[in-house]
């Protein structure tokens, strides 16, 4: 296999995740293993929130693009703006 399809030593889940926005794991899946985890019922709580139709809907088709559910994808954003926001204030 050739060196440039080898998966990168990460420093930070950041890192982590800008490299898999720009890669698809089709390409790494012979360097992948099985894993397994429970996620606690209580770990996550759902609520209702009103969203925009046009925003849900964009939303909707970049989780589709990017291969994950809506409710990942809302997660990731709104963690990365709760956090571009916190680092402004401190």
């Amino acid at each position: 296999m050739p060196k440039s399809k080898r998966i990168p030593e990460f420093k930070s889940y950041e890192e982590m995740g800008e490299f898999w926005d720009t890669h698809s794991l089709v390409d790494y899946w012979d360097q992948t293993e099985p894993a397994e985890f429970e996620i606690s019922e209580q770990a996550r709580r759902r609520y209702v929130v009103r969203i925009d139709r046009d925003l849900l809907s964009r939303v909707q088709r970049i989780a589709r693009i990017r291969g994950v559910s809506t409710e990942s994808l809302i997660n990731l954003l709104l963690e990365q703006r709760l956090r571009e926001i916190g680092e402004r204030a401190s």
